[in-house]
């Protein structure tokens, strides 16, 4: 009787709503982990947000290198670190999706960093200017992505609605991203930008629904249950 799992109704409500939040296992006693989620959530939500801004030149401005050191520090490195605590956590969705995610913003950073040589590799030799196939490369890494969050979200689909609602959100914009690059087309562009900044705006209300939580603040946000038994 000593390793089965008890749960009462607060168990319940605060561990269902999302299959990111690990279980407490019975005699184990509260874990000294703090949640990653408000963290793993933000990074995702502020990377994805400022990439999709520039889509569209905001305040007239298109050199886009600034976006570079945020999506390694913020993007990457940040959501992996909360991907790692959930590991520790024992919490293998929230840590393979964090991970992910932190991964491929790291991935997708160093393409733009010159000493990986690897936008070079795609650029006329004369000119410095990105050759056609370098789209069509980047086309293939976003679908390869695409797959990615596919499985991310078949396995949040009976979690929450809000959790649902951002990877069925970035599905989306993975696609219009990876087409606008096959067909070099600016319009499926800032279609991916619009959706990427709903997701984003979507991860940042999760991030606080997660942070707002034990008295923090005088008030709570539903991330509105899909099945109150699901517990992971």
């Amino acid at each position: 009787m000593a390793s089965q799992q008890v749960f009462t109704d607060r168990d319940l409500e605060k561990h269902s709503s999302s299959s990111i939040a690990p279980v407490q296992h019975a005699g184990h006693g509260k874990s000294k982990l703090a949640s990653a989620n408000p963290l793993g959530l933000l990074a995702f939500g502020q990377a994805l947000y400022f990439l999709s801004l520039f889509e569209f030149a905001p305040r007239g401005v298109t050199t886009t290198n600034i976006v570079v050191g945020n999506m390694i520090w913020m993007g990457g490195i940040a959501q992996f670190i909360a991907g790692v605590i959930d590991f520790c956590a024992g919490n293998a969705f929230g840590a393979t999706v964090f991970c992910a995610y932190g991964a491929f913003n790291l991935a997708y950073s160093t393409i733009f960093i010159p000493g990986s040589g690897i936008l070079a590799a795609y650029s006329d030799k004369t000119t410095g200017i990105p050759r056609a196939d370098f789209s069509q490369a980047v086309a293939l890494f976003v679908w390869s992505w695409f797959i990615i969050t596919v499985i991310f979200t078949i396995g949040a689909c009976q979690a929450n609605y809000v959790l649902f609602g951002l990877l069925c959100t970035a599905d989306v914009t993975l696609i219009l991203l990876a087409a606008g690059h096959m067909v070099n087309n600016e319009a499926l562009l800032k279609a991916s930008g619009v959706f990427g900044l709903i997701a984003a705006a979507i991860s940042f209300y999760a991030a606080a629904a997660y942070l707002y939580v034990d008295g923090v603040t005088p008030f709570t946000l539903p991330l509105f249950p899909i099945r109150k038994d699901r517990i992971v």
